[in-house]
């Protein structure tokens, strides 16, 4: 049996994750990260994930995270190729049937998407469940668990791991990265009967039933879950896990390697296909804006559209200077908005999704990071990922969007600026101000620590919660750097004894 330098017994948890390397996205990152630090707090991992995912993107660099020592298990799926599954429900959402064409084609399209949404339910990664559940009640019958962590989107996720839960009697902890009520109102491929919602809210009732312990990503989101966890008549208690930064994915480029906004030209370093302009005084050089993440009807870039506009009317030179660089999955709509901006002066810079290291380096060569929400109800509960990686790199932040959640934690950092997504006008004298500021060569104010958002810290969030769960045992260790050079070599020990 492993065992904690302290002599006491490694548990070990069974993580059921749709959403796992090599597939790509911030969610896949969050379950990643707690897999990378449990065990240094006492847990090691199994996980039950698909063989073949239909999913958008893939970033098989997040695997280097995953301990050689996790037991992973893999269940096929019965859903078809993404590319046909995107093609089928295209148009769903709106933001993509821009670009289609009607006729009999449409027709039988929408027909066979009627169909699906009806028989899919709470989503197509249903089909997943028989050869999920199969697979999992081999896993667990093969090696003792502790307790069972589910993670979600996509929902169905929460119905496999509930009915692994009760058919082995371990305790059931949920994780909603994002709301499934939000989600069901905003994504494109939403469901939109009101028998499908009424089918829903029974399916979601049923798994808080199950659940011990649930889990949000923000405070207000966790709020809005305990409401529907009353409405269930669960027990199961409910607490807010942030999404984060990993220290480890930001290597020393430290502050001198990234702070440029102090207007010292040698250290600014050039994104996508631009040259490198070290020689170029900070007065010429462009202010580059970065949005790293999808662009959708929740995160339209519409506000900074607006803004550039308005400042090319009225001061064109300023913006010859704006540089704003995109890099994500958009809609058919996000893309036909930042049309808009080729017929301005600035520079727009656009890249599909990237590798979460490419990513990362898009970020710490910006001036400006922006974050968006749009102003839609609920939209106040929404924490995007990246905000917490925009924190780390200590960068300025152009945050576009609601009063809520995410402008009382950026409300703590000097660097960073909230507007509403209405005050175009406002956005665009920012604009004009961060490029008097490089042209002067302002130095930045020093911004306060985000450390409270550092994955290890949160990971040991997750295994306290897992712990108060599964009864009491001593208390956990500290957080420290050498942590994760311990565990290691027990995790090879454990692997090869």
């Amino acid at each position: 049996m492993n065992v904690l330098p302290d002599g006491t017994p490694i548990r070990r948890v069974l993580v059921v994750a749709y959403v796992f390397p090599p597939a790509g996205g911030a969610g896949v990152q969050r379950v990643t990260k707690f897999v990378k630090y449990l065990p240094e707090f006492g847990w090691d991992c199994s996980v039950l994930t698909v063989a073949n995912p239909s999913v958008p993107v893939f970033d098989e660099t997040l695997a280097k995270d995953v301990p050689e020592s996790t037991v992973v298990r893999l269940a096929k799926t019965l859903e078809p190729g993404y590319a046909l599954k995107n093609a089928v429900s295209a148009g769903s959402g709106g933001a993509s049937s821009t670009k289609q064409s009607g006729g009999l084609k449409q027709l039988i399209k929408s027909a066979v998407r009627a169909a699906g949404n009806a028989f899919l339910q709470p989503d197509a990664q249903i089909l997943w469940y028989p050869g999920a559940v199969k697979e999992g009640l081999q896993l667990l019958s093969e090696l003792k668990h502790d307790a069972i962590f589910v993670t979600a989107p996509p929902f169905s996720s929460f119905v496999t791991g509930a009915a692994l839960s009760r058919r082995s009697g371990l305790p059931l902890i949920v994780d909603y990265r994002d709301e499934w009520g939000i989600s069901n109102r905003f994504q494109e491929n939403r469901q939109k009967s009101s028998f499908s919602h009424r089918l829903q809210d029974r399916m979601q009732h049923k798994v808080l039933r199950q659940a011990s312990a649930v889990i949000a990503t923000t405070g207000r989101s966790a709020e809005s879950v305990r409401q529907s966890v009353e409405r269930a008549g669960s027990s199961a208690t409910v607490s807010c896990i942030y999404n984060g930064y990993d220290a480890a994915d930001f290597p020393k480029v430290a502050d001198d390697a990234l702070n440029f906004s102090t207007g010292d030209s040698t250290i600014h370093r050039e994104a996508s296909d631009l040259k490198p302009e070290e020689a170029t005084p900070s007065n010429e050089r462009p202010l580059r804006i970065a949005y790293v993440g999808t662009l959708w009807n929740l995160t339209s870039i519409e506000p900074v559209v607006s803004a550039l506009e308005k400042l090319a009317a009225e001061d064109r030179k300023k913006a010859e200077r704006i540089e704003l660089v995109v890099a994500g999955r958009r809609t058919d709509a996000q893309d036909e908005i930042l049309d808009r901006l080729e017929s301005l002066p600035c520079r727009l810079i656009r890249e599909d999704y990237v590798e979460h290291c490419r990513a990362i380096e898009i970020m710490s060569q910006a001036d400006v990071q922006c974050l968006l929400l749009s102003d839609v109800p609920e939209a106040g509960r929404v924490v995007p990922a990246k905000t917490f990686e925009y924190l780390a790199l200590g960068r300025k932040i152009l945050y576009v969007g609601p009063d809520g959640e995410v402008s009382e934690i950026l409300s703590g950092f000097s660097q960073a600026e909230s507007f509403l997504p209405a005050d175009a006008d406002r956005i665009a004298d920012y604009l004009s101000r961060q490029l008097d500021d490089l042209a002067n060569g302002s130095a930045s104010a020093k911004t306060a620590s985000a450390t409270r958002f550092e994955r290890r810290s949160l990971t040991r969030q997750l295994a306290e919660l897992l712990n108060q769960t599964c009864g009491a045992r001593s208390a956990l260790p500290p957080v420290h750097e050498d942590a994760a050079a311990e565990v290691a070599g027990r995790q090879v020990a454990g692997a090869t004894a």
